[in-house]
């Protein structure tokens, strides 16, 4: 008897526990004229399906440098990531990534719907399909009623709704997002927060976020990966222990989420200082 056809379906909890994503042993060493450059040292995490994590720490510390060799971008020099049991050596077809500058990513001479419909065509989705996942994808970020308009018509906020919009129309299993929000006022910044936890929670997709705001991945994160100083580990993981339900001004104005805030905050200053995790497990303050 086959085994996938016997096997009950897995439930939503134990779906949850399954690993997605693994970065094992990850190191990122750059050549210079002044000789080698260790950016990335020793990075190993794992990353549950359907978790919606964020990646904090110093500026410069290398985080942009892993989300590129998480998606494929870039070869790591040791080390290995796997995204669902499967090496990545390339762009993985379940990955999708959601980048700050999100004018640059989107085409000027396309409409909305053209630009959301592209990597579908490339993939050769077939126009029904397409059309139906362009819809749905739009709709779901608020920019239906913008689907004939260009990308230069549109506010920053709105364009990047739809640079969101093109992902999740991919139907990837996973969504990396560098700084998404860096580039928008703090009232879009808010709303476009919302509409990303929206989406992970309505999709189930699996979010790894980077960011350099603190309170940002306090508020939209499960987890929350602190890395040191260059060169890069993760220095803590922190779990984010609020209501899934969270609201701009009641969850940010709770006392656990001013502890959590604090906390990453402390970590962040101690990789600042250089302090390698041993070291601060060490009391080397």
């Amino acid at each position: 008897m086959n085994d996938e056809v016997s096997r009950p379906a897995a439930s939503a909890r134990e779906q949850r526990q399954e690993i997605l994503l693994s970065v094992h042993g990850v190191q990122k060493i750059y050549a210079s004229k002044s000789g080698p450059v260790e950016a990335v040292r020793d990075l190993t995490f794992d990353l549950r399906r359907g978790e919606f994590a964020c990646i904090v720490g110093p500026s410069g510390a290398g985080k942009t440098t892993l989300l590129k060799i998480i998606a494929g971008l870039l070869e790591p020099t040791a080390g290995q990531v796997t995204l669902e049991g499967k090496p990545v050596t390339g762009p993985p077809k379940t990955m999708a990534v959601v980048f700050q500058e999100y004018g640059r990513s989107l085409f000027p001479w396309l409409t909305v719907q053209g630009n959301v419909d592209l990597p579908l065509k490339n993939a050769r989705v077939p126009k029904d399909e397409r059309d139906r996942r362009v819809t749905e994808a739009l709709e779901a970020v608020g920019m239906a009623h913008a689907h004939a308009r260009y990308p230069w018509q549109l506010s920053g906020g709105m364009q990047q709704r739809v640079a969101i919009a093109r992902a999740v129309a991919y139907k990837p299993h996973i969504l990396l997002m560098d700084e998404p929000f860096a580039a928008v006022d703090a009232q879009t910044r808010a709303d476009l927060e919302d509409l990303v936890r929206d989406i992970w929670h309505r999709l189930g997709v699996t979010v790894l976020f980077v960011t350099h705001d603190i309170d940002e991945s306090v508020y939209l994160a499960e987890r929350v990966l602190v890395l040191s100083s260059s060169p890069t580990v993760v220095q803590e993981v922190v779990t984010i222990d609020l209501p899934d339900e969270r609201n701009q001004l009641a969850t940010r104005s709770t006392p656990r989420f001013a502890e959590l805030r604090l906390h990453i905050h402390e970590q962040i200053q101690l990789a600042k200082r250089g302090l390698v995790p041993a070291q601060i497990a060490a009391g080397v303050l």
